[in-house]
């Protein structure tokens, strides 16, 4: 007899769980913020996103762009200039991101007073 399958052992769970893993990524998710707004240039972004290496944002940019969620746009200047925008599904992206930062900022002191609490008595 055949079990139903549970989520955690269906066929997509890993290919969720793949995405997931790619969305929260700590740069990923602040590139989105940063592209949020409007469209910007390599070391604009480089300077809104504090911390990230060039190797990193190059990476990121570049998985976020084969993904679909950011378009790069080469601009016909000299030197040519390049800038960085958010496709309508980074732009969808960019709103549960939003409210998971206002979470954590909500939330920020609580978890620090819990392991300040929990690490005192390990």
């Amino acid at each position: 007899m055949d079990m139903p399958s549970s989520p955690s052992n269906s066929p997509d769970c890993h290919q969720v769980s793949e995405v997931l893993s790619r969305v929260g990524d700590k740069w990923t998710m602040q590139v989105v913020v940063a592209l949020r707004d409007q469209p910007r240039r390599f070391n604009e972004l480089k300077r809104q996103v504090g911390g990230i290496s060039q190797q990193m944002l190059t990476r990121t940019l570049k998985t976020l762009e084969r993904d679909g969620m950011v378009e790069r746009t080469v601009c016909p200047t000299t030197p040519p200039q390049v800038e960085y925008a958010l496709t309508a599904l980074g732009h969808s992206l960019s709103e549960p991101v939003r409210h998971l930062a206002q979470w954590a900022r909500a939330n920020i002191a609580t978890i620090h007073d819990n392991r300040r609490r929990y690490d005192s008595i390990r």
